[in-house]
């Protein structure tokens, strides 16, 4: 099974989605004539290697610390030092680290090139890859330089995440339930019904969810594609999120995401009137996925990190709250309000 969702992108053809038994169809999504270069890191290089293999490689490192503009001067080094040209073709093979990097430094090198994505980790299947938001991080903070520029694939094949550990598949669910609880009821009511191990298992039950979660993000992209105004929505949770990756090294990503998540439903409680039994509903299913919901991270020092967030706005922070479920707003919320509202 293979289903493609089309992502409208301003200029040119839309954003392709390929999401299932994808991996096949990677030969026609590539231009045919250019030479494809691939952007991976060195475990896709071993596990994958029949994949990366096809294609002549940048492989850069692993982790966190090297999403950053270092690692983006070496790619566009290595670039120029292969004698890419604008007609090159960049394909990154990998999680979201590889894909923010290769979009990053494919919409930067000699102003522009045109790229793909093959995401091979759950994570990037459903968020990082998807929507054409390309950042690393700068002074301890994520994602705070990048570009928006749409890749012309994503490829999300559920078969690429057999060898994903247990915590990065966690943490990737963690983005689904988020596509869930901004616009999709029935999404976030799917982990309701099942299990950890009915998602770890059934890849029929997967794509069901990644589909899902492409399309509420891919709607929303549509609509806003410079984050303008409701693609904001898509940061429910981040801003909490990163907060704690900035003053903590011991959560990924997508475990930070559901702290965030949490904490954003006891805001939500306190500035538009969620109900109690709405949160804990959110509370309990990620929790259910085996995620954290809350931190020992003092409150001061997650609110002088929110302070320096990329969404800041002057005096205020764009807070993404919860109505219901599926039903969230932004609200821009002066700093002054913050110490009592977590």
């Amino acid at each position: 099974m293979v289903e493609t969702i089309l992502v409208r992108r301003g200029g040119g053809e839309p954003s392709r989605v390929v999401i299932g038994d994808a991996l096949g169809e990677l030969e026609e999504l590539l231009p045919k004539g250019r030479r494809v270069i691939a952007v991976t890191d060195r475990n896709l290089v071993q596990c994958q290697g029949g994949l990366t293999g096809r294609f002549e490689n940048i492989v850069i490192g692993l982790g966190e610390r090297i999403k950053n503009l270092t690692t983006i001067e070496r790619v566009c080094q290595e670039l120029a030092r292969m004698g890419a040209d604008r007609e090159s073709y960049i394909v990154g093979i990998g999680g979201g680290i590889v894909t923010d990097v290769a979009g990053f430094a494919a919409s930067v090198y000699m102003r522009g090139m045109r790229f793909g994505f093959v995401a091979t980790s759950l994570l990037a299947q459903v968020d990082a890859s998807v929507g054409g938001k390309n950042g690393v991080n700068f002074d301890g903070y994520k994602n705070l330089v990048g570009t928006f520029n749409q890749p012309d694939f994503v490829i999300c094949d559920a078969g690429l995440l057999a060898t994903l550990p247990e915590r990065e598949f966690r943490a990737g669910l963690a983005e689904i339930i988020k596509a869930g609880v901004i616009a999709d009821a029935s999404l976030f009511e799917l982990f309701e019904r099942h299990t950890l191990r009915d998602f770890l298992c059934d890849n029929d039950l997967l794509a069901r969810a990644i589909i899902a979660a492409v399309r509420v993000k891919a709607q929303i992209v549509e609509w806003d594609e410079r984050e303008a105004g409701d693609r904001r929505l898509l940061n429910l949770g981040h801003t909490f999120a990163h907060a704690v990756e900035k003053r903590s090294r011991r959560y990924v990503h997508g475990e930070a995401v559901a702290i965030g998540m949490a904490l954003i439903c006891a805001v939500s409680q306190k500035l538009c009137g969620l109900s109690a039994n709405e949160a804990g509903r959110i509370v309990a299913v990620l929790r259910k996925m085996g995620l954290p919901t809350e931190c020992n991270i003092p409150p001061e020092k997650l609110l002088s990190a929110v302070r320096l967030d990329k969404k800041r706005d002057q005096d205020a922070v764009n807070l993404i709250l919860v109505n219901e479920t599926g039903r969230c707003e932004v609200r821009r919320t002066p700093y002054s309000e913050l110490p009592g509202l977590i």
